[in-house]
């Protein structure tokens, strides 16, 4: 009746004509629904230090348990316990304790059963999971991460049939019925002699793993089968282009595919391997007639790719012996919402630029149609780095999109902002040689570069002071402790006015 209510009362705050306006206003509460769901990986991670902290707990109390039974067969244990351990011995008994016998190794009595082996098969998967999951061992070794991840299946599997081993056993139903416990517990001298008080039987209850496994591995399969069907289309390479900042950019086309700027895929490449999917952002725009990613060779799984494609040796290829590629995707980021404020402020640290590459076309392209009503007014660009040369390819398209500004009367729309943070005493020489001309000698581009770390306050402040009542979207890629910061500024320098400006932050994060 609730979710009736419910439903029925939701229809008609969104089809009744009186709340249309009420609806226009708070429309926004959808993109807020849409952030939280890109915190999936925030809320996976939580999920399994939850996992893991029931998980300690239900082993110690299992081991606390298996003391407990071992010691109720010991001599010092209650006549009640003793009697109780001893149901089970003579034929046709059922059994109550686990642990037959006082003189045994309890660790090697529970190992030969289906709960000790399942249990131990589980919590070793489930300790190789969350140490492989460290940052250290998903940068430096990613496929060991991968890899080990999949022993979720075995954990599942073993979880399943972990309840079948019945450690935990309680009275019969139809025991208790014959037995009468509230009676018989202080007349166990009387077992078996009285019909009051026959001997109890007992059994373990049926698992129930798998009404909580079920529903999570239907969707998974489901998950897995949409994949399979993505991974049979076709996936025409239009283009390869391998940079000399040692990245590949792979253009390509897919009958049916539909992006929006600042998505991600997921790749696979067969003759590397059949299991491995990669995440990659999109560095194309919805506009363009193709899709593409920049990839940087900085694993092993990156490495094969260039060598597949040639790029190390930069042996052209026909098309026809490239390797083939499958693509699953795209995917939903933070970063889409950068249209829907009237001021965006995107904040890109090192290898975090990737996702704004799609952005900033997709911006240009709107900026040059005249047709496309546009909501967002103006773009702030803050690219933080050690080394340009390594990501040479954006900054060629930095300068592209500040000619192409230029050329169309829009160069006050897109604001960059380059901070260099690491550079050698001949470089210094160098620009300080060069500071002077039109174009800046590092990017190119007419905007100069800036040298050291931005000071966010002053950053936050000038932005602030010329939006004084505008909504401003911040999006960044990048480590976590400027996110912490940035996350930090945008709270700080929001107005207690809800009139004034409002800076909302959104993180980048797969």
């Amino acid at each position: 009746m609730n979710l009736y209510l419910f439903i029925d009362t939701f229809n008609w705050y969104e089809d009744e004509d009186a709340y249309l306006y009420t609806r226009v206003m708070l429309g926004c509460y959808k993109g807020i629904l849409r952030r939280q769901l890109d915190k999936n990986i925030t809320f996976h991670k939580t999920v399994a230090y939850g996992v893991a902290v029931n998980a300690t707990i239900h082993i110690i109390a299992h081991l606390v348990n298996i003391e407990r039974y071992h010691l109720s067969q010991s001599k010092q244990a209650g006549e009640l316990s003793n009697k109780l351990s001893g149901i089970g011995k003579s034929m046709n008994e059922t059994y109550l304790n686990p642990i037959r016998n006082y003189d045994t190794n309890t660790i090697i009595e529970i190992l030969t059963t289906i709960a000790g082996v399942t249990g131990l098969l589980i919590t070793v998967s489930l300790v190789l999971i969350m140490t492989s999951s460290t940052e250290i061992i998903i940068k430096s070794f990613y496929e060991v991460f991968w890899y080990t991840h999949h022993l979720f299946i075995v954990f599942f599997v073993g979880l399943v049939i972990h309840g079948m081993g019945q450690l935990v056993r309680g009275q019969t139903a139809q025991s208790l019925l014959l037995h009468n416990v509230t009676y018989c517990k202080d007349h166990y001298l009387e077992w078996e002699t009285t019909a009051q008080c026959p001997l109890p039987q007992f059994s373990g209850k049926s698992p129930a793993a798998w009404k909580w496994v079920l529903g999570p591995v239907i969707l998974y399969i489901c998950e897995r089968l949409i994949r399979f069907w993505r991974f049979q289309q076709d996936v025409v390479i239009t283009k390869v282009v391998s940079h000399s900042s040692g990245v590949l950019e792979l253009q390509m086309r897919k009958h049916g595919f539909q992006m929006e700027a600042g998505q991600y895929i997921f790749l696979q490449c067969p003759l590397i391997s059949q299991l491995e999917w990669h995440p990659f952002t999109l560095t194309s725009a919805p506009e363009d007639d193709f899709f593409s990613v920049h990839i940087r060779s900085v694993g092993d799984w990156t490495e094969a790719l260039f060598n597949a494609f040639g790029a190390e040796e930069k042996v052209f290829k026909e098309p026809w012996k490239l390797p083939r590629l499958a693509v699953d995707g795209p995917f939903g980021a933070a970063a889409t919402d950068v249209f829907q404020y009237q001021i965006s402020v995107c904040i890109a640290a090192g290898i975090g630029v990737t996702p704004f590459a799609s952005i900033l076309k997709s911006i240009w392209y709107k900026c040059c149609n005249l047709n496309t009503e546009l909501r967002l007014e103006k773009v702030y660009f803050y690219w933080i780095c050690r080394d340009p040369s390594a990501f040479e390819w954006f900054a060629d398209l930095l300068c592209s999109l500040e000619a192409q500004m230029v050329e169309k009367g829009k160069a006050h729309f897109l604001s960059f902002h380059i901070f260099l943070t690491s550079w050698d005493e001949s470089q210094a020489t160098h620009i300080a040689l060069h500071y002077d001309e039109k174009v800046d000698i590092i990017t190119g581009l007419r905007q100069k570069t800036f040298y050291g770390r931005p000071n966010w306050n002053i950053e936050f402040r000038h932005i602030a002071e010329n939006h004084p009542s505008d909504s401003i979207g911040v999006f960044f890629c990048g480590p976590k402790t400027l996110s912490e910061n940035l996350q930090k500024m945008c709270k700080w320098y929001s107005s207690a006015d809800p009139r004034g400006v409002q800076f909302y932050y959104n993180k980048e994060s797969f």
